[in-house]
């Protein structure tokens, strides 16, 4: 082979693997430093949720709705939605850079994500507005998926939950909502 047509190849290949290479660092995940203060305005309020939750049912009797465990080294709280049930759930809350991420595992398969980047002061309490950010797992069979939450730590130790599904069509539904006092 001649020298030139050996170093026309070599640097075609140099080139590839340069590109390749910029390629790949190019991808790497952006890492955002949130600071101490909005981790613990956004996420501390969640760890304080660890423990039993219950609430009325129909007849007025109570029962388990939800459990919140802090768990990976203080870095994410679980929480299983009627625990024991055929319908159990769970609900992962961790910080994502600035923005407080839930990743809702559904009864029915998928897996919405929903995110929040601050957590609003009323006079009930403490609320986060979670919007959609993305789904998987979802499959035509599926007639509607969680899109929305809005989560409520109220002053009188209650916690409210209102979940909004989308449908088939887009729309978001009426909300579901879950009204939880400390066992």
């Amino acid at each position: 082979m001649p020298r030139t047509h050996h170093a026309l190849k070599l640097a075609a290949a140099t080139t590839l693997a340069l590109t390749l290479l910029t390629a790949c660092q190019s991808t790497a995940p952006t890492r955002v430093a949130v600071s101490p203060e909005h981790e613990a305005e956004m996420f501390t309020p969640l760890t304080a949720l660890e423990g039993d939750w219950e609430m009325a049912d129909e007849d007025g009797s109570m029962t388990l709705a939800s459990r919140f465990v802090v768990t990976a080294n203080n870095s994410a709280v679980r929480e299983i939605m009627f625990p024991g049930m055929g319908h159990e759930m769970t609900n992962l809350y961790h910080m994502d850079g600035n923005d407080l991420v839930i990743t809702h595992y559904c009864a029915a398969g998928n897996q919405p994500r929903m995110v929040t980047s601050s957590a609003t002061q009323t006079a009930e309490g403490t609320t986060y507005f979670f919007d959609l950010d993305s789904i998987s797992n979802l499959r035509p069979e599926h007639d509607h998926y969680m899109g929305n939450m809005t989560l409520t730590i109220l002053n009188d130790g209650t916690l409210r939950e209102e979940w909004r599904s989308y449908q088939r069509d887009g729309s978001l539904s009426e909300p579901t909502t879950f009204v939880m006092h400390r066992k």
